[in-house]
């Protein structure tokens, strides 16, 4: 990271992603296409153009070869008067006279670069082709063996294989000689692509694809041909990697551009992971975009995927749960970043295969991209070809994100905040390369809440792992917002503590379970503090007991006993008009639908410190070190065993929001749930209590057996 920079905070999602997201158009079509008008004979018309930095360069790389551009930037529209293939109206005429070589700065830009450089060799001349340091570290070696094949004279400037390149040729000529290239694209398909732009100002090439090497990103080479044809270029397609550019130039076309497939991958990742669902149109069956196949990606997932023949629409799971697997991202490499902030949230091990040579991108795609996930408590391995991602949302941790100035990286690793409060992005306007207005389009998407129905029961779920101090954030949260709150999780311990007493064996489902549904619950506030009252017995105290702890993981797994419970917390909630309930399945089971669902967690070692302090005892600090990676290591296996059981295991609910509380106090832990809670409502500061009957009125929150009572409150 550079001093300097700007770091923006991701926003969660509270409400899922919902809408049709107006996308730029695509930078690789885009490209393609605006150099192909500037070769063309004739006045050409892109609409649906994409400007960004990418882009501009290449806008400017075709005024440096000749060619005269109109810009239309509200209408997205491009209109380019040709060369016609020849640079006899170039404007470096006079850098010819006086012995100068033309400049062609491609900035970042690899396609420009790479696409560029074969035509000013075709066209002859001397051009000086240079770039920002960022693309000078980018591998050209193979592309320059090509064009000395050819017989143009090139020199590298700066380090072997690399920008900047002052390129000398007398051009192609009227050579009549059908010139054959083969060429490697196991590091970028680029190099293949930039040889059949320039064919047609050779009079043809036929370009041969080494296949002794495993050739990436395919799909962007039938693109090639696809735009090329469009511009009235003669390529035929022998085999997967011979491809013979005719006889014949460009010529002008009217011209529209797809939608770009890559950020389309940001748009559908959003819909999967926050729930909703996100429709673009303009792209569909008929693409001749690879990357729309990480819709596909996406539904293997669980994702819910429709393609038409021109719009993509991506749902999030039916049972809210995505589930991991391996993937082949060799053909659509750009969205690999993106499958794998998507696996941090899927259940099981994601293996990201195919794309070893993202290396070499704007960045080490492979290996920064893991480390960014770890430093974000995901378990993320780089492998020789790929990244492999092992979820845990217990583990999902607050933090700032370095994009190593990669644009790719800032928008995925911007995917994780919608999950996860506090994620910031240093340096996110880098995604200026190919997609601006990023941060707007995905603000568009999200969700406003739904409007509440005479049966809806306003609900603030907090949910998460032993010890993460669910409670006390809980009651402060519903102190801020002016309602009632709900400990669950002293329902639970109330049970084991009357269950112990009862010298019931907690093995015993049955016995358990009737403890359950005959005891009179009740817990209440006192002078701002919990009362928890059994059978009319004051067990505050009790129920935080050594003995209860150790036991009360066995009571809450007991799937009679939730099955008591969770009736008793929805008539709760329904008897005082919603509220704040916490426990470790308000938000999955209890209150699937709650206004706001919130995964409270932190660090085993974070807990752990935390639960000892608390008992501030002279023992426990005389012999902390050791209490401390006892307690650590028993809270990090009850989290396996909460998280494993069979009856509603403790999870991220759908659409839930990890808050991580590690750096935070508790003051900072309620202010950001309250400020996702108002946000989430479209209301500043507003709280969620009701007027008449409920809060005020209804007394203790008593959790006596259920009883039949209509709701008392709605949603302000």
């Amino acid at each position: 990271m550079s001093d300097g920079r700007v770091v923006g905070v991701i926003g969660p999602f509270t409400n899922g992603a919902s809408g049709t997201a107006l996308l730029p158009g695509s930078k690789s079509i885009t490209n393609r296409a605006v150099l192909c008008a500037a070769l063309a004979t004739g006045r050409s018309t892109l609409d649906g153009v994409l400007f960004a930095d990418d882009t501009e360069a290449m806008i400017d790389a075709v005024t440096a070869l000749g060619a005269v551009v109109q810009i239309d930037r509200r209408a997205r529209r491009l209109i380019i008067d040709g060369i016609g293939g020849r640079r006899s109206g170039s404007p470096g005429a006079a850098h010819d006279a006086a012995g100068e070589p033309i400049m062609v700065h491609a900035r970042s830009s690899g396609t420009t670069a790479r696409f560029v450089l074969p035509v000013v060799a075709a066209l002859g001349g001397r051009w000086l082709l240079d770039g920002d340091p960022q693309l000078r570290a980018r591998p050209q070696d193979d592309l320059l063996a090509a064009q000395r094949s050819l017989g143009v004279e090139v020199n590298e400037l700066g380090e072997h294989g690399c920008l900047p390149i002052e390129v000398t040729s007398a051009g192609a000529g009227e050579d009549p000689q059908l010139r054959h290239v083969r060429i490697r694209a196991d590091v970028s398909s680029q190099f293949a692509t930039g040889l059949l732009l320039a064919g047609p100002l050779r009079g043809g090439i036929h370009v041969e694809i080494d296949a002794a090497f495993d050739t990436v990103s395919r799909p962007y080479i039938d693109m090639t041909v696809a735009v090329m044809e469009a511009f009235g270029a003669n390529v035929v397609v022998h085999s997967a990697d011979r491809y013979v550019v005719t006889e014949g130039g460009y010529r002008a076309a009217h011209y529209t551009i797809e939608p770009d497939a890559s950020a389309a991958s940001y748009v559908w990742a959003a819909a999967a992971l926050c729930g909703g669902s996100v429709r673009v149109e303009g792209l569909g069956s008929h693409s001749i975009q690879g990357d729309v196949r990480f819709a596909g990606v996406l539904g293997e997932m669980g994702a819910e995927v429709t393609v038409s023949d021109d719009a993509v629409t991506v749902g999030a799971p039916s049972d809210g749960r995505l589930r991991a697997g391996t993937f082949d991202l060799r053909d659509f490499s750009d969205t690999a970043q993106t499958l794998a902030a998507v696996a941090a949230f899927a259940e099981g091990t994601t293996a990201i295969e195919g794309i070893g040579f993202i290396r070499r991108k704007e960045t080490d795609r492979i290996a920064n991209t893991a480390a960014e996930l770890a430093k974000r408590g995901i378990d993320a391995t780089a492998e020789p070809d790929g990244i492999t991602v092992r979820a845990n949302p217990f583990g999902l941790r607050a933090g700032l994100v370095d994009s190593h100035g990669d644009h790719r990286m800032a928008m995925a690793m911007s995917l994780i905040g919608l999950r996860v409060a506090g994620i910031e992005i240093d340096d996110p306007e880098c995604v200026a390369k190919t997609f601006p207005d990023f941060y707007d389009v995905l603000e568009t998407l999200r969700a406003s809440p739904e409007g509440g129905s005479a049966s809806t029961v306003p609900v603030i779920a907090i949910d998460g792992p032993a010890a993460s101090g669910k409670s006390s954030v809980a009651r402060a949260v519903a102190a801020e917002l002016c309602v009632d709150h709900l400990d669950t999780g002293a329902m639970y311990r109330a049970v084991a503590w009357a269950s112990l007493g009862a010298g019931v064996d907690l093995d015993d489902l049955a016995a358990v379970a009737k403890i359950a549904r005959t005891s009179q619950i009740e817990i209440s506030s006192v002078s701002g503090s919990q009362q928890v009252t059994v059978d009319g017995a004051d067990a505050t105290a009790a129920i935080r007991s050594a003995e209860v702890d150790r036991s009360v993981s066995v009571v809450a797994a007991n799937p009679q006993v939730r099955w008591v419970l969770t009736r008793r917390q929805r008539d709760w909630a329904h008897r005082v008009g919603g509220g704040v309930m916490e426990g470790r399945d308000i938000g999955s089971v209890v209150f699937p639908d709650a206004v706001l669902k919130v995964f409270l967690t932190a660090a085993a070692a974070v807990r752990a410190t935390r639960r000892l302090l608390q008992q501030k005892s002279a023992d426990v600090l005389a012999d902390f070190d050791d209490l401390h990676a006892a307690l650590s290591a028993e809270l990090a296996e009850r989290d396996r065993l909460d998280s494993q059981r069979d009856d509603s295991p403790l999870r991220v609910a759908p659409g839930a929001v990890i808050v991580d509380t590690s750096e935070l106090s508790e003051g900072e832990t309620v202010e950001t749930i309250t400020a996702m809670y108002c946000r989430a409502n479209g209301v500043a500061g507003r709280a969620l209590g009701t007027a008449g009957a409920g809060a005020e009125d209804a007394g203790p929150a008593a959790a006596s057996a259920p009883a039949a009572v209509p709701p008392s409150g709605a949603l302000q």
